[in-house]
């Protein structure tokens, strides 16, 4: 005589095959949790019996048993206070004094412009209208600027502008 839970879990079986093979590496693996998972069900409903949806509930432990697998084969470290280390600022610090250097030493109305390039103002139009030129004065400037900003600092062909702001 066969349990009344025998049928629902040799039904599910092909899905939850079909799910671990998803969830593993290999057959065997797969094939293991499958097994593993249906046991952990056959007890559940023989101990509680008050499950109502097994197939959920035989997906739910699939997916867990899958993670603490996963889990044990990963080794975590724990975190101590001296892993947590940033890059120093210094560098990044210097090179923006070098770069603010360098443009003090522009022409003067290259050097306006650029200032409030690194401000943040990139519009060539907004620049024209604060200075009362055109547009293509303000971009031949900035052109002017960056070029001689990049020999200045020994970039010539290898920083973009985007590089150098």
């Amino acid at each position: 005589m066969t349990s009344p839970t025998a049928d629902p879990i040799s039904d599910m079986l092909p899905r939850l095959r079909a799910r671990a093979r998803k969830l593993c590496r290999t057959h065997d693996e797969a094939e293991d949790l499958t097994q593993e998972t249906a046991l952990r069900l056959w007890q559940a409903l023989h101990r509680d019996g008050d499950i109502t949806a097994p197939d959920r509930y035989a997906m739910i432990t699939l997916h867990n048993l899958a993670r603490s697998r996963w889990r044990s084969r990963h080794e975590t470290e724990e975190l101590a206070d001296d892993m947590a280390q940033t890059a120093p600022a210094a560098p990044a610090r210097l090179a923006c004094a070098e770069l603010r250097a360098a443009i003090m030493r522009l022409p003067a109305d290259q050097a306006h412009l650029m200032a409030l390039v690194l401000a943040g103002e990139s519009s060539p139009q907004v620049l024209a209208a604060r200075h009362g030129v055109p547009v293509g004065t303000v971009m031949s400037r900035l052109a002017r600027a960056r070029a001689k900003l990049r020999v200045d600092m020994g970039l010539e062909g290898k920083a973009s502008v985007v590089e150098l702001l």
